[in-house]
């Protein structure tokens, strides 16, 4: 059917706030595509899928400290190393963090510690896909494409709603 082609293909868009600022959500008809930080609010779709509408519950109850697990379908785009960087960073449980070491170790060589951090940096899906429980070795906090205050309000809003109370940053 030509509607369910134009509906499959289609990107769809919300904007919603939260506590560290304004989430621009944007999905296929079946997946959730990509997250930004964006400054203000935005035009949303007109017709949002149950993807959409998922996902900002999702995210609600994520930053009422009520949900420590997402469960969505996801499909971000990247290079088949980034979405290997991200599917591991994804496995990182609320409350604990792991370095660029960590994940570069996962992915094959204690020497992709930069290209994991520039795939860390290119996460469409952030929150989610959690790159911000990524921090060095030495366990500072480093990059995040949100800022590192979100970062560490993130990191900060998970050790609140945590049995976990090493984090270190």
């Amino acid at each position: 059917m030509v509607s369910d082609f134009f509906m499959e293909n289609k990107i769809f868009q919300k904007f919603i706030d939260s506590p560290i600022g304004w989430l621009e959500l944007k999905s296929t008809a079946n997946s959730v595509i990509s997250i930004s930080f964006v400054e203000k609010s935005g035009i949303n779709s007109a017709i949002l899928p149950n993807i959409i509408q998922q996902t900002e519950f999702q995210l609600h109850g994520y930053f009422e400290g009520k949900r420590k697990i997402f469960n969505l379908k996801l499909n971000p785009d990247g290079t088949e190393f980034q979405k290997n960087v991200w599917k591991w960073v994804a496995k990182i449980n609320f409350g604990r963090t792991a370095s660029y070491l960590d994940i570069a170790l996962k992915t094959g060589s204690s020497k992709n510690t930069r290209a994991v951090g520039m795939a860390n940096g290119k996460n469409p899906i952030p929150i989610i896909i959690p790159c911000h429980r990524i921090i060095s070795t030495s366990g500072k906090l480093t990059g995040y494409a949100g800022g590192l205050n979100r970062k560490r309000w993130l990191l900060q809003h998970e050790m609140q709603f945590s049995e976990n109370n090493d984090l270190l940053f």
